[in-house]
């Protein structure tokens, strides 16, 4: 892959931890995102494993069984490792010496400022996080970054501080060593976040969410139990679709030419909540029915996953390892 001017960069890197199955939150949060950038632009997408040892470092024998399920989610959601480069973190060890170089000129005052870090310390009070490695991992995030000298990293709102940390990391480097690292750009991805089930914040551990694999049985059981309009507390009482748990589900799943049927039914109570459902039900399983089976192909072959992943691999490695032999020669540590 040749190189790009910063005028013509159209280079993207973005990863994701492997720490269990993906749901719908993830699919229009991120997914459906990276789908759509691989037509237009050159993309690096990497299960990010080492991240994923800095919250779960006292059980790592999980995250081997997490990355091959991983992947499996991100083909069956539409990701083409034909037209993008699907990769393991790990396995590109140039991630690791350029995290190694860019921690030396890094102030620690930078890191104990990010917000996010601040804010898993306390969300995730139960875990001993007072290790290096939870407070260095912006650096290694702006190494998965920089080794491939991108010019976007697509990422959500709340994601902007890991960015402009990459970036000011970015610019010491170049301040020091002259100019190497381009500063890539937050490609903020359209906002569709989807509430879990029970109203709160879509999460594996909560228990509130539909699997990209979810069975039908199980997905329809789950609909079929999520809240609604607390305005509705008869069949007779008019609601609100703003106020509901399911419309927007229906808004991204359900055919949009039925939209105004449901709002109609809805405020002027001549559907129930039960109809309602039973339309996401027929939704979202003409939805997730060829990501399922578009997986079941992996499922079959065990082996697709890890040729997958060699192929991805050698093309990251090639990347990684051309641009940290430049900035070694840019260092004179080109030894």
């Amino acid at each position: 892959m040749s190189e790009n001017t910063p005028k013509e960069n159209k280079r993207i890197v973005s990863g994701m931890r492997p720490t269990g199955p993906l749901h719908l939150g993830h699919y229009f949060g991120v997914l459906k995102n990276w789908v759509a950038l691989q037509d237009t632009h050159e993309c690096f997408f990497f299960v990010a494993d080492w991240h994923a040892l800095t919250t779960e470092y006292a059980t790592p024998k999980r995250i081997k069984g997490f990355v091959p399920e991983l992947v499996k989610d991100w083909v069956a959601a539409g990701l083409d490792p034909e037209k993008c480069v699907l990769f393991q973190q790990s396995q590109i060890k140039e991630h690791a010496e350029l995290h190694l170089l860019l921690s030396m000129v890094t102030p620690v005052s930078w890191l104990e400022r990010n917000p996010t870090y601040k804010d898993q310390l306390t969300e995730l009070a139960a875990k001993d996080l007072a290790t290096y490695g939870f407070l260095g991992y912006p650096v290694l995030m702006a190494s998965d970054i920089l080794i491939y000298r991108p010019g976007f990293v697509p990422v959500g709102q709340d994601q902007l501080p890991h960015m402009e940390l990459t970036r000011e990391i970015a610019r010491r480097a170049n301040h020091l060593y002259g100019n190497f690292f381009p500063e890539p750009q937050a490609l903020l991805t359209p906002d569709a976040k989807l509430a879990g089930l029970d109203g709160r914040k879509m999460s594996k551990s909560y228990g509130n969410s539909i699997g990209l694999a979810e069975d039908p049985g199980t997905m329809k059981k789950k609909v079929m139990s999520m809240l609604t309009c607390e305005k509705r507390a008869r069949l007779t009482d008019p609601g609100d679709p703003k106020e509901c748990n399911l419309y927007p589900y229906h808004e991204l799943l359900t055919d949009q030419t039925r939209l105004p049927e449901i709002v109609e039914g809805c405020t002027h109570a001549t559907w129930g909540c039960g109809d309602c459902k039973k339309l996401l039900v027929e939704s979202m399983a003409a939805f997730l029915e060829p990501i399922r089976d578009r997986r079941k192909a992996f499922d079959k072959d065990p082996d697709l996953v890890s040729d997958l992943l060699e192929k991805g691999n050698a093309k990251a490695r090639a990347c990684a390892s051309r641009n940290l032999d430049a900035l070694k020669k840019k260092l004179n540590f080109n030894f």
